[in-house]
């Protein structure tokens, strides 16, 4: 019998030693899903990326954050999971219909691959809703806007007389916007939004903007962050605010103008580092940028991009488009 016994407690010591080795190698696979990744869809509607983030995957406190459609804020993902080497993460949320129409359960499920995320999405018995999407890692950028960054020569993106340069986010589209009087107008009904043909890395950026009351437009850097434009006057500060990096960064303080009068941006992105002037008052100060807002057009954030202006939300004008790259 303790013979037996030795041998029994042998073989639960291996069985136990086997058991965990398992578990651990289970855990630090599922950790690879950790990190933030900019993600390419399949057909997605408006030519939009999303953005992912993990954390926690390996351990019980596995959460996440995403910028995706519908909708375009940065939302806590309420309900996430990573097992076995697949990650779930699904959102309650009207996903097409009116805005008030019933709220649909939105499913969201991604492998490693190559070390890319292959994923898919559903809304829940809705087989025609399917999309597919790639998630690569995003870029580590290391450029920082440490005062060794010198000025080159002024560009005028926007000539004042035409829209040479420019052309709609969505390809076979009309362009929609047009210039009179040296001013670059979407309309009153709003249309697709406009994107330059150049592309920028580090630079600072001077726009003047008027919208009318209740619009609500926006700038975007690289073709991947959002500088919100919008009429909010008397509204409490947010990460929705005129000024704020959208759905990020919130404004320090109120700077906008009367909806009809003209104001002005100067904006100096290096690398992640982003500082915002709305009005001549600075409202964003060095702040880090964290990943894509919902303008995003491409996810290739070690790389040069366009400029956005938004135009399917509401009337905007501009003028005095003007950009300094920065170099070393």
């Amino acid at each position: 019998m303790g013979g037996a016994g030795r041998g029994y407690t042998a073989f639960m010591r291996i069985l136990l030693f086997l058991t965990a080795a398992i578990c651990c190698a289970a855990a630090s696979k599922d950790a690879q899903f950790n990190g933030r990744w900019d993600i390419n869809v399949v057909n997605e509607p408006r030519a939009r990326v999303w953005w992912l983030e993990v954390t926690g995957a390996g351990t019980p406190q596995v959460a996440g954050k995403f910028v995706g459609a519908p909708g375009g804020g940065m939302d806590v993902i309420p309900r996430i999971s990573v097992k076995g080497g697949q990650l779930e993460f699904e959102f309650d949320r009207i996903y097409k219909g009116p805005r008030n129409g019933p709220m649909q359960k939105g499913v969201y499920k991604a492998k490693l691959e190559g070390g890319k995320l292959q994923g898919s999405f559903q809304v829940e018995g809705d087989d025609s809703s399917r999309l597919a999407w790639t998630g690569v890692r995003a870029a580590e950028i290391k450029d920082k806007d440490d005062g060794s960054w010198k000025t080159g020569k002024r560009i005028a993106v926007f000539n004042g007389r035409d829209l040479s340069g420019w052309h709609t986010r969505l390809a076979g589209h009309e362009i929609g916007w047009r210039v009179t009087d040296g001013l670059l107008n979407n309309g009153a009904a709003g249309v697709p939004d406009l994107v330059s043909d150049a592309t920028f890395w580090n630079f600072q950026l001077h726009v003047e903007y008027r919208i009318g009351k209740g619009s609500n437009s926006g700038v975007g850097l690289r073709g991947r962050y959002e500088i919100q434009i919008l009429d909010d006057g008397g509204r409490p500060i947010d990460v929705h605010s005129n000024g704020a990096l959208y759905s990020r960064v919130v404004p320090s303080k109120e700077a906008s103008r009367a909806p009809g009068e003209w104001q002005q941006f100067d904006i100096r992105l290096v690398g992640r580092t982003l500082t915002v002037v709305l009005n001549d008052q600075k409202v964003i100060d060095h702040a880090e940028v964290e990943g894509l807002t919902a303008i995003a057009n491409n996810g290739d954030e070690g790389k040069p991009g366009p400029l956005i202006l938004q135009g399917d939300h509401g009337p905007v004008e501009f003028r005095n488009i003007t950009l300094t790259p920065l170099t070393k």
